[in-house]
């Protein structure tokens, strides 16, 4: 036999476990962004996903998806509030519906984008207004 073959194999490089949990706490947050193209229902399974597939072996990359999945449930109760005060005054209600419902969705997206970066660099991104409803 040669020595070749006794040797162990080389270690992994360095910062691949902290890339790669970097990446899945950023697919936490932008996965919710697939809610553009299901019609909603995305912007919680995504961030479910990615939780559930995380929560036992990437602690950061855990958090951030719950995070990401708090915001979207928050936003999905502000969403009902919304439409039910617009059936509750017969339409009339729209008048501040319509406003608050672009200036959430706006929001929405642009605070989704920042986590997903800060989460990224490494950095943990807590969402302003955000009801944690999932410890």
């Amino acid at each position: 036999m040669s020595d070749y073959q006794n040797t162990p194999p080389p270690p992994p490089p360095a910062g691949n476990a902290q890339t790669d949990e970097r990446q899945w706490a950023m697919f936490g947050h932008l996965s919710s962004l697939t809610g553009i193209l299901t019609g909603g229902i995305g912007n919680i399974v995504g961030p479910l996903i990615v939780w559930q597939m995380k929560k036992d072996t990437m602690p950061f990359a855990a958090d951030q998806a719950k995070e990401a999945l708090n915001f979207n449930i928050t936003l999905l109760i502000v969403s009902i509030a919304l439409v039910l005060l617009s059936i509750v005054t017969l339409g009339f209600g729209l008048i501040l519906a319509v406003p608050i419902g672009t200036v959430v969705g706006i929001a929405w997206l642009v605070l989704t984008i920042m986590a997903g970066l800060k989460a990224n660099e490494g950095v943990t991104y807590r969402y302003p207004l955000t009801l944690r409803l999932i410890k």
